[in-house]
């Protein structure tokens, strides 16, 4: 199936993490040990989760942390998160449930430590400006961006698998997630998934042009929280991620309770979108969801192993079970009120 691929280049950030990066050392501590209680004194963790800090940095808890945060690089793309595992650059991340499943074929030891699920989808499909593109059944012909180590790969993926199009009636081509607004622009491609806000800035600048957003039924179920098993080999940075899963959910929380505020520190000051904007993109975000048993999370994460695989990526297909530390499956959800732990009917 490779051979649908038209590369323009899978460009990851490496350069971002090489220099200055040590190897991180691990420890010996079992990944089936007890988690730990405590946090010891002088621990630090480098954390790539935007929205808690945000959130940490409005509701005035950012300073309320048991340990420190050595840094919080903004770093999201999921072939740039393996990037800095693999340099011993990062200890906790947040993404989507495909970077795992990658990290996992490319040899990157990791663990997700943190599920939040959803139940309806949050890309759409953007088009250039006058692709032509107007449904789903538009997109046999079509140049497609795809980046099979991101979520917007499995969305595309789910998207063709829905409307019954084959791999080979499209022509996926591959890039990294940001590149899809350049490419779009640049009409190098007809359509790309797009998240908000980036839909929203991109709709903004391209509409009047032609551009506009297809819905699509694909839902990216998961969002994770995961990091390298040599931190879970630390003591020290175990406590402090098993705390962080907690101080995660609840960031979560408050931003949810605190609508207008986190407008105003996400949406308009962070992502530089309007307040009428941020508020019309959190219309549309579900409540959040940490369920108390991951079944269901591992059942979705081994469909998307399956597809990909089959789809001619990542190898062969694994167990899904091998991606979790269920160690931390109540961590999050006995973090949070109850009316969080209790998946709302749609």
């Amino acid at each position: 199936m490779r051979s649908a691929i038209y590369g323009l280049g899978l460009v990851v950030a490496a350069s971002l993490f090489i220099g200055g990066c040590a190897t991180r050392g691990g420890g010996d501590t079992a990944l089936s040990a007890d988690l730990p209680t405590s946090v010891p004194p002088g621990t630090k963790l480098s954390i790539s989760v935007n929205t808690t800090r945000v959130a940490l940095e409005a509701s005035g808890r950012s300073n309320t942390l048991p340990f420190t945060v050595s840094e919080w690089p903004v770093v999201s793309a999921g072939p740039d998160i393996i990037q800095a595992f693999r340099g011993g650059a990062l200890d906790v991340a947040s993404n989507a449930g495909i970077p795992p499943i990658h990290a996992h074929a490319t040899g990157v030891d990791a663990k997700i430590v943190g599920v939040k699920v959803r139940s309806t989808p949050m890309y759409q499909l953007a088009t250039a400006p006058n692709s032509g593109i107007n449904s789903l059944t538009d997109l046999r012909g079509k140049r497609i961006g795809f980046s099979p180590g991101q979520a917007q790969g499995v969305v595309v993926l789910r998207t063709l698998q829905a409307a019954g199009i084959g791999l080979n009636e499209v022509k996926l081509v591959e890039l990294n997630g940001p590149q899809f607004l350049t490419a779009l622009q640049g009409k190098q491609i007809d359509v790309a998934p797009l998240g908000e806000p980036s839909a929203t800035k991109y709709l903004a600048q391209y509409g009047a042009q032609g551009a506009r957003a297809i819905a699509t039924p694909a839902v990216d179920a998961l969002t994770i929280l995961w990091t390298p098993t040599a931190v879970l080999q630390d003591a020290a940075k175990l406590a402090a991620v098993t705390e962080f899963v907690k101080i995660w959910a609840r960031a979560d929380i408050w931003a949810w309770e605190h609508q207008d505020q986190w407008i105003d520190a996400y949406y308009v000051k962070d992502q530089k979108v309007s307040a009428e904007d941020g508020r019309r993109i959190l219309s549309t975000v579900e409540k959040p969801y940490y369920p108390s048993n991951w079944d269901d999370a591992i059942k979705w994460e081994q469909e998307t192993i399956d597809l990909v695989t089959r789809s001619g990526y990542f190898g062969k297909s694994f167990a899904a079970a091998e991606l979790f530390d269920r160690r931390f499956e109540h961590i999050a959800n006995e973090a949070v009120p109850a009316q969080y732990r209790t998946k709302e009917p749609q």
